[in-house]
Parts: structure tokens; sequence; C-alpha cells
């Protein structure tokens, strides 16, 4: 998809000297920024997930091991 975007004088001459030193076009550059903006984002979105996945388990009353166990026992069955 084509689109359009409005850059100031100084982003357009660094990503001018950017594309020049790495032999790509502008194009190229903005949809490895774009790649690079998700994955950033994604990074993100995963370390949050897990800060709020620690100590899931501490306000519970047993241990998740024994818990993981009793689990397993069930599978044997």
């Amino acid at each position: 998809m084509r689109t359009i975007i409005d850059l100031s004088d100084e982003q357009l001459a660094s990503l001018r000297e950017l594309c020049e030193a790495e032999g790509i076009s502008r194009a190229e550059a903005v949809r490895i920024a774009v790649d690079m903006l998700i994955a950033r984002r994604e990074e993100a979105e995963w370390q949050a997930a897990k800060r709020a996945a620690f100590g899931i388990w501490k306000d519970r009353d047993f241990d998740a091991l024994d818990y993981e166990r009793e689990l397993r026992e069930e599978w044997e069955r």
C-alpha cells in the first residue's frame, strides 16, 4: 500500500544520509523502521505480560510444584 508521510527537513536529511550509507531506498528504510517499531511494541507487551505473571502463585495456600505433580498424576491414570 502506498502512503504519504510528512517529514521535517532534519528527518529527511538524516533519512537521505542513512539510505545512501545503507544503499537502500527511502521506501525500504521506512518499511524497516515500521518493522522495528512494531517489534519494539511487541517486546514491550511481552515484557509487561511477564512482569504481570511474575509471582502469580505468591498468594496461594498451596505449593505450585505440588499442584503440578497432582495434575501430572491425573495424566498417568
